[in-house]
Order: structure tokens, then sequence, then C-alpha cells
């Protein structure tokens, strides 16, 4: 299994009117916990797309169990439970406060497809090989 831990601030243009994180930003914080997890492997999105691999999301599961305000400091706990073996990836978010309260729980699956004709294909091998030792 892999995990990786990232932080945020929120900001005051995700709040709404009544200084809650508005729900939709979850899916931003999201995308930066799986960015920065496979920066943390010393592999970036950009080193994928220039590849000719990208990935596109095609689920996205969200339940939120508490709030978030203007200026608290989030954790983005992100984890990969299984390696994948086809062009499909699953990864899982965990969104804490500085209390370590769990706020927010997410699902997000992608796939690998080729960026030229959006055919489905594997992780590349540079990836692969960096997150097996955690399998």
């Amino acid at each position: 299994m892999f995990i990786s831990e990232t932080q945020i601030r929120v900001r005051y243009a995700e709040t709404d009117q009544m200084n809650v994180v508005y729900y939709g930003n979850y899916a931003q914080y999201f995308e930066v916990g799986r960015a920065e997890s496979i920066r943390q492997l010393g592999f970036t999105y950009k080193d994928m797309e220039a590849m000719g691999v990208i990935m596109p999301v095609v689920e996205l599961h969200c339940k939120y169990l508490r709030t978030a305000h203007y200026d608290d400091l989030l954790t983005i706990r992100t984890t990969l439970k299984e390696l994948p073996a086809d062009h499909r990836i699953e990864f899982h978010h965990e969104v804490y406060n500085e209390n370590k309260k769990l706020l927010t729980v997410g699902r997000i699956v992608l796939y690998f497809v080729t960026a030229g004709g959006m055919q489905k294909t594997t992780m590349p091998v540079q990836l692969y090989d960096k997150l097996k030792q955690f399998f």
C-alpha cells in the first residue's frame, strides 16, 4: 500500500457565505493530493504527459463528515490500496484538519489513456517501478 500526505491551507475564495469550504473544492484538494503523491515518488503528471499518457477522471465519490473553514491547514492523505495492473488506477483520499479530525473522504478512479487517441493504456513503466516497492 502506498500512502502520502500533503498539506494545503484553505483560501478565502474557497469558502462560501457560511465560512465553510465549498463542497466542489474537495475535488481540487484530492487532485493536489494525487499530484503531490506522485511527485513524492520522484515522478510527475508532467513527466507522464511527456510520455504521451494522460489520466482522465472517470469516477468521483465524496463523503462530507465535518466542515473546513477559511485559513484551516488541511492534511490530505492519499492512498493507493492496489498496484494498478491495467488501465485503471484508484486513489483514496482523506482530509483532516489541524486537530486530526477526519473531515472528508473520497475515492477517485482514473484511466491511463494515450494523449493523442484517448485509447486505454497501462501505467508508464517508470511510475510502476517506483510504486511496486510498496506492494
